[in-house]
């Protein structure tokens, strides 16, 4: 699924890195020395049903450009493999001024999972600079339930008066919408971009609440 964690054999990371441009070997090597995870990206359309698509953030220049490079390895290689960050892991780790609101949301938060995915979640991993006063705190939620989507919208739309809040709303299944461009659509009655493991689609909101008990 998109946004997990994916560590690779020494194998895996070899095929990586010969499909790389020569400019990112170096980084992905790195990655592979310090056992970092690689991010599980959108599918290429030419990649064959035995690959993993994948990627790695480095941390942002001082420009505010943040270099990403795109990965391709045998899924035979995949060693281990995890769902993003689970919030709660992630309090201690994030600048001071995010923590007590984070902990409020998290307490909040009741039945949902709420994980973490960007910038907050690459620095825990690796211990490098990625967050800037710039950065959005971009979070997954898993409804199941309509009334899962409903406490999850009103939760993300409340703590984003103080926080600045990000990120996707997940299905059952995988399919992903943002959750402020689905708050716009449901007030326009408007279709919302859905972004799967292997295709990004234009759907209405029906479609998608329909998935949910």
């Amino acid at each position: 699924m998109r946004h997990d964690l994916v560590w690779l054999s020494v194998a895996g990371w070899g095929a990586a890195r010969d499909r790389a441009a020569p400019e990112h070997r170096d980084a992905i090597l790195r990655w592979q020395r310090e056992d970092w995870p690689a991010i599980v990206r959108r599918s290429d359309a030419d990649a064959g049903p035995n690959q993993v698509c994948l990627g790695i953030a480095l941390p942002p220049h001082q420009t505010g450009i943040k270099p990403r490079i795109a990965l391709r390895a045998p899924a035979s290689s995949v060693v281990k493999t995890a769902p993003a960050l689970a919030l709660q892991a992630l309090l201690a780790t994030g600048p001071k001024k995010w923590q007590k609101k984070l902990g409020a949301l998290l307490a909040d938060s009741g039945e949902l999972t709420i994980r973490v995915y960007g910038s907050l979640a690459l620095q825990a991993v690796t211990g490098q600079t990625y967050i800037s006063p710039a950065s959005d705190i971009d979070l997954l939620f898993f409804p199941s339930t309509l009334h899962q989507l409903r406490s999850g919208l009103d939760l993300l739309a409340w703590h984003a008066r103080s926080l600045p809040l990000d990120g996707e709303i997940v299905f059952p299944g995988g399919p992903a919408v943002a959750w402020r461009e689905w708050l716009r659509a449901e007030a326009s009655n408007d279709r919302v971009l859905v972004k799967e493991q292997n295709a990004v689609r234009l759907a209405a909101c029906a479609s998608l609440r329909a998935t949910l008990a």
